[in-house]
């Protein structure tokens, strides 16, 4: 009943402010941006909450209670990288050269920024065909979550996600998704609190329960359980993996790289930056921003570590085998351990974490369809914000539909994590490149830009699909046509089968715009390019 009653109370507030998101919205403007008169707490609050999902608290904190803490590297990225350079030396430039602009979404920009209808529709395909395994990802540790508090299937779960936030999304645009996601952000941030302080009283202090997580490798039954986990490099839940071990190019360069450079690239945030009126509210959003990131992703990854010991107290197994995968980790543990009105609290927490990523992803994927491919990159006239909504709901379906394959697969492929980190940085490897550039030089080509920009997501695509086992062993596409779920497998490259795609791709996609970009001069007009750099 405490369950109940909290879930309808939460669903009710955001069924309101997704109205009042709705109510607000008058033009195309409100819909994509938000009037660009976003309050900045609420866009530090929106952006914390996009960039933070399901995927963090469940994926990655499933993660931490298989590989250890070495994931606070991946916190102290998302603050440094995510949050101060993000805002400071993206998100001030993004938001002016979007307002010279008139740019309604991170495709719009980098197309309007080098007048190429090419970048503009690629970005855009780019981002609806490939982000909803993000999106999946983030669908599935909600639905799990969901499914183990009030013992239903999964599919059930799944409809019920999808269909609360396909409505408000549906209704208010941009507005409907701030306003919500603000609210989401508060109800995170104090479950949260609450999680860290509960699991570190519970263990006797922060120094006790790190020394007795350390010990626990000690124990004959452990090391039994953990033996797989040794074999790849595995060294205990307080310390790195073993340097250049399967584990700890996993970690490093799949998980705190892929994720942790990546972010700079995400178009669902960049367009945030797009939502506030003056550089004055994105240094207000910086403190808030990185506080937040810091209660998010640094209580996540250590209670996902420190589980190990409520786990191995109680059943004598670690959290991986008692939680029968990763994935089930943090859903097992707050059932398990946490006071049955905390699994209510907390299982709003975990909505809001989906909801608030979710509904920028939609919103994301329609305006990709609507705005960048339909009425810019096609020249369609009409009623654009029509065919965003239509986009929407493709992109649901699509999203949905990867969410119950991603089900059947491994339950112990980190799947929630994996599928997080491959967007992340394919999205790093593809525009980060361009980005820059559209920030930065003004003199620079478009078909260098161009040039970057197809490098980067062939080479990362073909590092996905065919030499990253991690990826293509799930994708089995590789092994559909060479019989391997890697080509460098049994090969004397067998160990470029752990390196992450953004080691390769990124660089790639940096050389290739470099090289280019000192060949082919920009054809650009000065009045052009004076119009983009005003004010900046």
């Amino acid at each position: 009943m405490l369950v109940i009653i909290v879930t309808l109370i939460y669903l009710f507030v955001i069924i309101f402010l997704g109205y009042k998101g709705f109510k607000d919205t008058k033009n195309a403007k409100d819909f994509l941006v938000g009037g660009r008169e976003i309050h900045p707490l609420v866009m530090a609050l929106s952006y914390g909450s996009t960039f933070i999902s399901t995927s963090a608290i469940i994926g990655f904190g499933g993660a931490a209670g298989a590989l250890g803490m070495g994931l606070l590297w991946l916190t102290f990225l998302n603050i440094f990288v995510g949050i101060m350079v993000a805002f400071i030396i993206f998100g001030k430039r993004t938001r002016r050269m979007g307002h010279n602009l008139d740019s309604h979404t991170f495709p719009e920009l980098l197309g309007a920024r080098f007048n190429s209808k090419f970048i503009q529709g690629f970005s855009a395909a780019i981002i609806f065909l490939f982000m909803p395994i993000y999106v999946s990802a983030v669908l599935k540790g909600g639905a799990e979550f969901i499914a183990a508090k009030f013992s239903i299937g999964f599919d059930t779960s799944l409809l019920f996600l999808v269909l609360i936030v396909a409505i408000y999304v549906w209704m208010g645009g941009m507005k409907g998704v701030m306003y919500t996601d603000a609210f989401q952000g508060l109800i995170m941030f104090a479950g949260m609190a609450y999680l860290l302080i509960f699991t570190y009283s519970h263990l006797g202090g922060v120094t006790k329960a790190h020394l007795d997580l350390a010990n626990l490798l000690n124990d004959p039954n452990v090391q039994k359980q953990t033996a797989k986990l040794a074999a790849g490099g595995f060294m205990g839940w307080t310390a790195m993996p073993r340097f250049a071990s399967p584990n700890w190019w996993n970690l490093v360069s799949t998980v705190v790289m892929g994720v942790g450079i990546g972010v700079l690239a995400q178009p669902q945030l960049a367009v945030r930056f797009m939502t506030v009126k003056s550089n004055k509210e994105l240094n207000r959003a910086v403190a808030s921003g990185g506080v937040f990131i810091f209660m998010m992703t640094g209580v996540a990854f250590l209670v996902g570590a420190l589980s190990n010991l409520f786990f191995f107290n109680k059943t004598g197994e670690i959290a991986l085998v008692a939680a029968k995968g990763t994935d089930g980790i943090i859903p097992k543990f707050i059932v398990d351990f946490l006071p049955e009105w905390f699994g209510a609290i907390f299982l709003v927490v975990l909505l809001s974490a989906a909801m608030s990523t979710l509904s920028s992803q939609f919103h994301t994927m329609g305006t990709a369809i609507g705005r960048d491919l339909y009425e810019k990159t096609f020249d369609k006239k009409g009623n654009s914000v029509a065919v965003i909504r239509i986009g929407i709901l493709v992109g649901i379906v699509i999203s949905a539909v990867l969410a119950l394959f991603l089900k059947k697969l491994d339950p112990n492929m980190a799947i929630i994590a994996t599928g997080t980190a491959l967007f992340f940085g394919l999205c790093a490897a593809t525009f980060l490149p361009a980005y820059i550039s559209a920030l930065y030089f003004k003199n620079i080509s478009a078909i260098a830009v161009k040039a970057g920009m197809i490098a980067g997501f062939i080479s990362s695509t073909f590092w996905i699909f065919f030499i990253h086992e991690k990826e293509s062993a799930a994708l089995q596409l590789c092994k559909a046509l060479t019989g391997k779920v890697s080509i460098v497998k049994d090969t004397g490259l067998k160990d470029l089968a752990m390196v992450d795609p953004i080691f390769v791709a990124l660089p790639l996609s940096f050389i290739v715009t470099i090289i280019v970009a000192l060949f082919v001069k920009s054809k650009l007009e000065k009045d052009h390019i004076d119009k983009c750099f005003k004010g900046i």
